[in-house]
């Protein structure tokens, strides 16, 4: 895949690029006075990094802890080294109970083992349940955003899906009544239900539990009515105490949408009475990002979504244009990391602008790492042609003292007299949407010169 290929269809539609990029800052502008309104928070950010880093110091201790007192309270954890045998472990609870109607709260970690399309080939009906998710889901598209999955698509979008799919009358676009229309059609999925799955934002090891964070409600709905409760969760989503629960909690719904907490922050101690809680824990490259000095920082991440929220590049070339479970600046770092051949244009995705790391609410150095992945992509010979070729001729100019002088000159003095059409072209990518600035009339050495008498 190639980011800027992909990202070009989004900028074609220059409404709809400016649209996402200034709702999106709507977005971050929340944050902002989120983040100020607590005098605090550049502490609490510290400390969440330092549990943070703490955790993945004893991550398997932890893991272990958390097992023990999960079963302890009548759960039952099972283990997956992949997201093959996540999705096994999933469909065999669900055929041992029987279960053909499946509903789904959020779950990024099921996007990336693409469980619906897996359980819907063995003829389990799949609903997701967050209101954005269904919207993707009956537009057969992924998520775009990790918190904000259908911010790509405009209330008449979402319209004429609904009319599509749900019946709506045929230009309605009111977002209370295409909220309610939606609400009826996903009360009738959750009273059908055979059985409920949910993600995990955070799991405590001291106690066994996990916390389940939503603004529908949707979570609760859905694992209160069937028996079988299917928790997944990405084993970086462990934190060790009931008391750093508090930290993440007030970070979390600030850096996401500028919330002061998500309108239910749910705690699962074990199943229901006569029911079953299964917490599925999922490795998937984890372990190996772990052993990496470089990158284990990014296992970090509480999902919150504001890294892309204020991302100059994500902003402009939506989520789609990454190809990746989760786009932005933390995409861009976890996958190459499961792939880097294919997704080594990521990397170079980013303006080197370090906003994202600003906004991250556990202090992840996310442009330090991106910057640290190109350096991996080019070690690894994974560059474009293109991109190497241009870098072979600039490493050359910028080692010759005489040739950076030379293509100095030409800059000055030649570049400028030349015609639009030879400068701007398909041939100079770079000049797409951007315009060289005004050269100087004389170069710093020329000045020097001057300036010091030697001419």
């Amino acid at each position: 895949m190639n980011h800027a290929a992909l990202a070009a269809a989004f900028v074609a539609d220059g409404k709809r690029a400016r649209w996402h990029d200034e709702t999106l800052w709507f977005v971050r502008h929340k944050r902002d006075k989120a983040a100020q309104s607590l005098p605090e928070w550049e502490t609490l950010r510290e400390k969440a990094s330092q549990i943070k880093a703490h955790t993945m110091s004893r991550l398997a201790d932890y893991l272990e802890q958390f097992e023990r007192e999960a079963q302890r309270l009548g759960a039952i954890v099972h283990w997956a080294a992949d997201a093959e045998e996540h999705n096994r472990i999933v469909l065999e609870l669900l055929q041992k109970h029987g279960a053909k109607k499946l509903v789904k709260s959020k779950s990024m970690l099921t996007e990336e083992c693409h469980l619906n399309p897996f359980l819907e080939r063995h003829q389990i009906e799949v609903v997701d349940t967050d209101l954005g998710e269904r919207i993707v889901q009956l537009a057969k598209e992924p998520p775009s955003h990790i918190v904000l999955p259908a911010i790509h698509k405009k209330k008449e979008d979402v319209g004429a899906i609904f009319h599509k799919y749900l019946g709506t009358p045929e230009g309605a676009a009111d977002p209370l009544f295409l909220a309610e229309a939606a609400r009826g059609h996903l009360r009738d999925k959750f009273m059908q239900a055979d059985a409920a799955l949910t993600g995990v934002n955070f799991a405590i090891a001291e106690t066994g539990g996990i916390v389940i964070c939503t603004n529908e409600g949707n979570a609760d709905l859905g694992v209160s009515l069937p028996k079988l409760h299917i928790a997944c969760m990405g084993i970086e989503k462990l934190i060790p105490r009931a008391k750093d629960l508090g930290v993440f909690l007030r970070l979390l719904a600030r850096s996401a949408t500028g919330q002061p907490i998500t309108t239910y922050s749910s705690h699962f101690h074990g199943p229901m009475p006569g029911g079953e809680l299964h917490i599925v824990l999922v490795d998937a490259g984890r372990s190996a990002l772990l052993g990496s000095e470089e990158f284990r920082r990014s296992l970090h991440c509480i999902r919150c979504g504001a890294c892309m929220n204020t991302c100059p590049v994500y902003r402009r070339s939506g989520g789609h244009s990454y190809e990746s479970t989760v786009p932005g600046p933390i995409g861009s770092i976890l996958a190459p990391a499961k792939d880097a051949k294919q997704y080594h244009s990521l990397p170079y995705a980013c303006s080197l602008c370090g906003s994202c790391t600003d906004v991250c609410p556990v202090k992840i150095d996310l442009h330090h790492q991106l910057l640290t992945w190109r350096k991996e992509i080019a070690h690894r010979g994974l560059l474009p042609k293109s991109k190497q070729w241009g870098m072979a001729v600039m490493s050359r100019v910028l080692r010759s003292p005489r040739l950076y002088a030379l293509a100095g000159w030409a800059a000055r003095k030649i570049v400028p007299k030349l015609p639009r059409a030879l400068i701007y072209n398909r041939l100079n990518p770079w000049g797409k949407r951007r315009e060289l600035p005004e050269f100087p009339k004389h170069s710093f050495r020329e000045l020097y010169e001057r300036r010091n008498g030697h001419k």
